[in-house]
């Protein structure tokens, strides 16, 4: 029986350095196109177009009560790596623009490069044994005890946080939303099965 692969604190700090930093480009990306995306970062974009608080604060506090549900169904190391992510990603989307600026980009071009990005960021994470919190969690969850593919699961409550972006954004950047969604997903499903790979 083969051992699971360890990774060591020098190769998590790094995961979680360019995973995060993939994810922030993607918000940035999303933001930029106003468009938004699925799980607690899709929550948190319809939470900061409807009120303007930033991104990054907003974030933060909505991951709060999933770091008890972690902690009590996936363990310590997972919540503390999760929580660790959130703080990045928080960081970086606020700090982002201030590194980079988009003066323009195609909507659709915007959906397709975020979705890519933020699934494999989102996939160096999960390969970490951490995420982005919310949804994620309960996702990863049931796929370590149920089995159930976490793409598949994400893409359920995805769509479903997009579907309530028709109150604050415009119908063709829901569409195009959705469409940065099943990109992202497919990213996830596709190159993350049960007991394919579960690092430590």
């Amino acid at each position: 029986m083969k051992s699971k692969p360890f990774h060591s604190l020098l190769e998590d700090v790094q995961a979680l350095l360019s995973g995060t930093l993939l994810v922030a480009l993607a918000i940035v990306l999303f933001r930029q196109a106003g468009l938004l995306t699925g799980g607690t970062p899709g929550l948190t974009f319809l939470a900061y177009y409807a009120s303007g608080i930033p991104f990054g604060v907003l974030y933060f506090v909505i991951n709060i009560p999933f770091y008890i549900f972690g902690f009590l169904a996936i363990g310590k190391a997972f919540t503390l790596k999760t929580f660790a992510a959130v703080a990045l990603l928080s960081l970086f989307t606020e700090f982002m623009p201030r590194w980079i600026t988009i003066s323009a980009i195609d909507p659709v071009f915007a959906a397709v490069l975020a979705g890519l990005l933020a699934g494999a960021g989102l996939l160096i994470l999960i390969r970490h044994q951490a995420s982005l919190g919310g949804v994620g969690v309960l996702a990863i969850y049931l796929q370590k005890r149920r089995g159930w593919r976490a793409g598949n699961l994400q893409m359920i409550a995805d769509v479903a946080i997009v579907a309530a972006a028709f109150f604050v954004v415009p119908p063709d950047r829901v569409a195009l939303s959705v469409l940065g969604a099943v990109v992202l997903n497919m990213v996830l499903t596709i190159n993350h099965r049960p007991g394919r790979y579960f690092g430590q």
